[in-house]
């Protein structure tokens, strides 16, 4: 960057009026800023940045963080003032160029964008860079976690090396201790339930760091499947509210105009079923009907002939056991994997003849609760488990892996999430790709 736009920066920032409680708020996008600190990775030891004198009206004289050392570049007893760097001899860059250059920059260092200038500070809060991210191909997965135990949602990177506590959810406490449903839908995490005057909808925007309430889904539900595509969600099926009748019902979800469409009917009411998306198709599986049965069919909705294919015997061979949850299921690389929660067995779905294939036993204990307080999700070209190992049932454990049809034996790598990790059950689990 040229000095030009460097002092354009500084001039900028002085015409926002930028002071220490804004820019603290745009710093929790990728760290725990409790106490004016930053937490940078959840590893031994921990590091820490103490942000400037909240006091401060802006910061064009604010030459970087600064800690009990002093700022940054020598210590505070030094006595050295930092210099700034005389980039007057840089060829300065096109606005297009840089905006590009900054949509491939990880997510966890976009906190520095917002010292630079008023272009870079919209560019964020607007999320335009995201809808670029989208267009350029690239994304990264964040997971979204609540975990038993814990009032608030947590956020974790891919590789689940740090991770930031989500702010407080204003919601009402029969929202907050009750049953939710999560799913995402580009750069918005939406969590369904119940507040005392019913049923209600919360989603979390990525852009400004917020939980903002609605919109509520055209018929709103609980026990419902979901599936994520880009930046479009669906549902299907579930409970009304008040437990009356079981839905056949379907929505989809568009965050840029943050409402829900009516989608066609299935041919099958059910609640307790599980969604994904695969071969350009939203699948709803399993589930039981209105008189609580059982279901071993599938469904497949085509956006195309907006139409549904019923796939009859889909979980013929597994086990419908009574408070069972939801069968757990993941796409990677566009094959159907499922967690069989009674002998916790990884199988593949063959789609040419309509069965599953059993690939092994995975590293954490879904049969302890029938299935219930495991995720187990997509991530990028990994699946992701996350529950109680036969090790350690009082600690969340991770595990990823490349699945694959073809291997013999799956490779689980265990990763670590930090010296104190949630508990291992966990409530609700989604996976945001933006």
């Amino acid at each position: 960057m040229s000095k030009e736009k460097e002092t354009e920066g500084e001039e900028e920032r002085e015409e926002l009026g930028i002071n220490g409680d804004d820019l603290l708020d745009q710093f929790a996008l990728v760290g725990n800023c409790s106490n004016g600190f930053m937490v940078t990775s959840d590893h031994s030891p921990q590091k820490k940045v103490r942000f400037g004198e909240a006091n401060q009206k802006a910061y064009p004289d604010w030459v970087g963080f600064s800690s009990c050392e002093g700022r940054f570049g020598g210590s505070a007893s030094s006595g050295v003032e930092p210099q700034d760097a005389d980039y007057s001899f840089v060829p300065s860059l096109s606005d297009e160029l840089e905006v590009l250059i900054a949509a491939r920059v990880p997510r966890a260092e976009y906190w520095k964008f917002y010292l630079l200038n008023k272009r870079f500070f919209s560019l964020l809060k607007s999320g335009e860079i995201f809808k670029i991210r989208r267009e350029i191909g690239f994304r990264e997965p964040s997971v979204f976690m609540l975990a038993s135990g814990d009032s608030s949602w947590w956020s974790f990177d891919r590789q689940f090396k740090s991770r930031r506590k989500l702010p407080e959810l204003p919601s009402d406490d029969c929202f907050k201790w009750g049953d939710k449903e999560s799913l995402c839908a580009g750069t918005h995490l939406i969590v369904s339930g119940k507040e005392i005057d019913g049923g209600v909808i919360w989603r979390y925007e990525l852009e400004t760091n917020n939980w903002l309430k609605g919109p509520s889904m055209k018929r709103p539900r609980c026990l419902f499947a979901s599936a994520t595509c880009g930046t479009f969600a669906f549902v299907a099926g579930g409970l009304v509210m008040d437990g009356t009748e079981v839905l056949n019902s379907a929505e989809r979800y568009n965050p840029e105009t943050k409402s829900w469409d009516h989608l066609p009917g299935m041919s099958q009411k059910r609640k307790l079923c599980s969604g994904c998306y695969m071969d350009n198709k939203f699948y709803v599986i399993g589930g039981r009907n209105e008189n609580n049965n059982p279901l071993t069919c599938g469904e497949a909705y085509d956006e195309s002939k907006r139409d549904w294919e019923l796939i009859p015997d889909m979980l013929k061979d597994f086990p419908a056991e009574t408070f069972q949850s939801p069968p757990l299921i993941a796409v990677v690389n566009n094959e159907l994997y499922s967690l069989e929660t009674s002998s916790n067995e990884l199988r593949v779905y063959l789609k040419n003849n309509n069965t599953w294939k059993i690939l092994g036993l995975v590293p954490v204990r879904a049969d302890v609760n029938r299935g219930w307080g495991v995720a187990f999700k997509s991530l990028g070209n990994e699946l992701l488990v996350i529950g109680g190992s036969s090790a350690s049932r009082e600690s969340m454990t991770i595990y990823t892996c490349c699945p694959s049809s073809d291997v013999e034996e799956l490779q689980w790598r265990l990763l670590e999430c930090g010296k104190k990790p949630l508990s291992h059950f966990i409530h609700n689990c989604s996976v945001m790709v933006a």
